[in-house]
């Protein structure tokens, strides 16, 4: 079976002007940059390989994901995750319980604590669990977000700006920890972006999408 994400001969327009044309793998552990302007199709994109795809655009060719064919797969059984530059935490919810909700349903309560906690600690969070979100800094929020995303075990990861509301220094601390963490699991990651040093961090291979096909 062939790891990895592909993207063949993918192509979205819309009211019949093409938007923008992809095609490529991308490996596991590799990143793939898509960079461009606002306007020109990078969340337009992911929205297609998640199955989001709002109803106004029009697209053609395959996504493949480890072998097998999601391009017209249920959003949920597509075993993509996506980070985006909101962390998205549940408010009402404390640090823990937004963790448990990227874990698979089921299993006993002391397996599932025992996850979170790892994963807490992972991050440099240990003992954080009972904490409300509201009482976290950016940077902390951000890493919480990521242990959620992987606590659901994707088979391929999406970054939709997640570096971009950051200060500079908190942004390459979470950058290398993102990317850190998706060679670890040897996730083939998609990031897409406006930010020249977010490609550079990356280090794999770059698309760049022109203004001009808004």
């Amino acid at each position: 079976m062939d790891k990895g994400l592909v993207l063949q001969d993918v192509a979205i327009s819309k009211g019949g002007a093409p938007l923008l044309s992809v095609d490529h793998t991308i490996n596991p552990g590799q990143v793939l940059t898509v960079m461009g302007p606002s306007g020109v199709g990078k969340s337009t994109l992911l929205a297609f390989i998640t199955g989001t795809l709002a109803a106004d655009f029009t697209a053609t060719g395959a996504v493949m994901l480890d072998g097998q064919d999601i391009t017209h797969a249920a959003p949920h059984q597509r075993r993509v995750g996506i980070l985006f530059q909101d962390d998205l935490l549940f408010p009402h919810l404390s640090v823990g319980a937004n963790l448990a909700f990227g874990l698979q349903p089921g299993g006993a309560a002391a397996d599932r604590r025992a996850k979170i906690d790892e994963a807490l600690e992972e991050v440099g969070l240990a003992g954080f669990a009972s904490r409300d979100p509201a009482t976290l800094s950016g940077g902390q929020k951000a890493r919480v977000a990521l242990m959620r995303m992987l606590l659901s075990e994707p088979c391929a990861l999406l970054l939709d700006e997640p570096f971009s509301r950051l200060d500079a220094a908190l942004r390459a601390q979470v950058r290398d920890m993102v990317f850190d963490r998706a060679r670890a699991r040897q996730l083939p990651v998609l990031m897409v972006t406006h930010d020249a040093d977010d490609a550079a961090a990356a280090g794999g291979a770059l698309i760049t999408l022109g203004a001009q096909t808004r």
